[in-house]
């Protein structure tokens, strides 16, 4: 999306706080488990891992946490602790946040700079299908949701960043640092 298009930061923020992302929601757990599930089988146990755009509530971190995993979140708006930005990390979690990046080369950066040597980067984010209209997908229609991506979209993030793409999966992806 063009930068004259992206909500402030308080529309965002007004945006985000309809979201009902709740750690009480056995339906947004499991949605969330569609990331968690295919990360834990890469991981090994005890590994220390960061949600990244985690919003209001650590739902990430719990669903992690019950499959053994030391987690933190953070998030830009909700839960803004610098200094989780400046440790390495075992995995790096981003669910439903990719698509709000409005400098996504910058965040893909940082991502990537999280990771401890072998270290995972799991995202989910619903991709730009070839074969449905852009104008007509429900995903454009939330003014918070600024940049689109494809399958192929993470095959060059993964080769530009120097990742290996471990798992693609439809509309997750977890790559890792060699």
């Amino acid at each position: 999306m063009q930068p004259g298009h992206w909500p402030s930061p308080e529309r965002a923020r007004a945006e985000y706080d309809l979201h009902r992302n709740a750690l009480y929601d056995p339906g947004y757990l499991a949605f969330l488990d569609r990331l968690a599930a295919p990360l834990a089988e890469c991981l090994t146990a005890g590994a220390r891992g960061l949600d990244f755009g985690c919003g209001p509530a650590p739902a990430m971190q719990a669903v992690l946490e019950q499959r053994g995993f030391e987690v933190c979140s953070y998030d830009p708006i909700y839960a803004a602790d610098a200094g989780l930005l400046e440790r390495s990390w075992d995995f790096v979690t981003c669910s439903e946040v990719a698509e709000h990046f409005t400098h996504p080369r910058e965040e893909f950066q940082r991502l990537a700079a999280l990771l401890a040597p072998g270290g995972r980067l799991a995202v989910m984010t619903q991709w730009r299908r070839e074969d449905h209209a852009f104008e007509r997908w429900r995903y454009v229609h939330d003014p918070t949701h600024v940049c689109f991506y494809a399958e192929r979209s993470f095959q060059w993030i993964a080769e530009w960043l120097g990742l290996e793409l471990e798992r693609v999966l439809p509309n997750r992806v977890v790559m890792r640092r060699g």
